[in-house]
This record gives C-alpha cells, structure tokens and sequence, in this order.
C-alpha cells in the first residue's frame, strides 16, 4: 500500500486541512509530530514537558485520516533539525512520499511538475494510486530548461505518442516523453493535460504554473525542491498561494541519505502510538 509520512509542527498549533485529508484518503498515512528545539536543549528534556500534550494532538489527527480511507498512525520526535528528520522517518516507515502541508479546500485538480533528475516512472505510479477513481485532474508539467528524465514506460511509448496540448519548444524527444507520461496515466483512467513553460527558472516556472491546481506533486530531485519545500523561498511560495505539496521520495537518493541518517540518529522518536 502507498504510504505517505505527513511531517506537522504539533506544537506549534500545526494542522492538517481538510482538503489534503481528503486527498490522501487513498492511501495509508504516518503523522510525523515534530518540535524543532533550541540548540541546547536536550530532546529528553522536551519530550517530559511536552508529550503528554503532542501525543494527544496526533492521535486526532491520525484519526481524521483513518476516517477518511486509509491506515494512520504516528510518531512524536524532538529535533533540532527538520530537514533531516523528515527524510530519516521517512526512510523509517518506508514513505513513498511526505507532504508539505498547505491549505487547500475539496482538491479538484493537481500539478505533476516532471522537470529535472526525478523518478518519473515512481511519480506516475504514486499519481496514479493517489487518484484512483477519484474525479480529480491532472495536469503534467514540465518546465524549459529542466529537461525530463526518461521513464521506462515513457520511452517505450514516446515514438508513437504524440500529444497536441504539450505547448512550448523543449525538444521533440522531451514533448514526445511527456506526452507519453500523460497516455499512460490517461490509460490507467485518470483525467489528464499537460504544460510546459518556455521561459524563466524552473522555481519561477513551477510557482507560475500553481494557480488552478490545488495540490503540487513532485520528485525529491526536482530542480526547485528545496526551494519550494524546505524555505528558501517560503514567502513567495506563500506569496502563490499554494496548498498542499507532495514529494515523491527518489529511492535513487537512499544511499546519499546514509550520512544524514546518522548525523541525525540522536533524534528521539517515540514509536508510533498505534502501530
């Protein structure tokens, strides 16, 4: 079953919007609590003082999501860092995604952004079991300059796939992957356009490309990742409007991820309270 570890600042009032419960209904969901501590506070410290009060905020929250469709449950962790956290758990509770929690109401339609060194072949698939048969739309998008990686199913299909509401200049081969990305998923049942941006920087791109579509897919190594997930440019992501994004986590990253595992192992992570 698709997994999706949903990372919220528990303590800090951090909520989770009806719309990405919603969305999320399809698969089996992890709440990830988490408080980012001061540099010289002990985790063992924090968690005396406040666990009683995070671990009841995450058993409702787990229980919304159980309502909604799938599995839930949680884990409680006092970090100093939440970048690291974030994809330690993830890797923990084998999360084909984690989201980034925004507002968004009844999700209608959601952005595929394929651009850059991502796993099309994993994004497509967990696209496809997010849906379901769900009548939400897609639209795959691809931004100039970020060049779309090939996907096995794509290619194969990329010399007879032509798709005439690709618009943009990107290379034949680049319109023909990306047309074939949205017959295979239009072939799965799924309701399916497709865009691509000729100009400026694949963040600009992407954050041009947001209004009209209520939630944001994309791959872990997408150009503009840490731009639009981890705050770099949080005040223009926030200036957009955007609702929910989730990252579809690039097992190609696993290795690379090793250090960062161990660097953040001092973490301490209650077990999940219904697992």
């Amino acid at each position: 079953m698709t997994r999706v570890l949903v990372p919220v600042a528990v303590l800090e009032g951090g909520s989770v919007s009806t719309g990405l419960i919603s969305l999320l209904g399809t698969v089996d969901v992890t709440v990830l609590g988490y408080h980012i501590l001061p540099e010289q506070t002990p985790p063992d410290q924090a968690r005396l003082r406040f666990e009683e009060r995070a671990t009841s905020a995450l058993e409702d929250i787990s229980q919304e999501f159980a309502a909604a469709g799938g599995a839930a449950d949680h884990r409680l962790v006092f970090t100093h860092d939440r970048e690291q956290t974030i994809r330690r758990v993830a890797g923990e509770v084998d999360a084909d995604a984690f989201a980034v929690p925004g507002t968004t109401g009844d999700v209608e339609r959601i952005l595929v952004s394929l651009s850059g060194d991502v796993d099309a072949d994993r994004i497509l698939s967990f696209v496809d079991s997010l849906v379901g048969d769900r009548d939400i739309g897609v639209t795959l998008f691809l931004a100039a300059g970020a060049e779309m990686p090939g996907d096995g199913a794509a290619d194969a299909a990329a010399s007879e796939s032509a798709d005439p509401g690709v618009a943009g200049d990107v290379g034949d081969g680049v319109d023909a992957r990306l047309a074939a990305a949205a017959d295979r998923l239009r072939e799965a049942g799924l309701d399916v356009d497709t865009a691509t941006a000729a100009d400026g920087s694949p963040f600009d791109a992407l954050i041009d490309a947001v209004p009209g579509h209520d939630a944001v897919v994309m791959g872990e190594r997408a150009p503009s990742f840490r731009s639009f997930v981890f705050g770099e440019e949080s005040e223009r992501v926030a200036a957009a409007s955007v609702g929910p994004v989730l990252v579809v986590r690039d097992r190609r990253a696993d290795d690379e991820s090793d250090e960062d595992t161990a660097a953040s192992a001092a973490d301490e992570t209650a077990p999940a309270a219904d697992e």
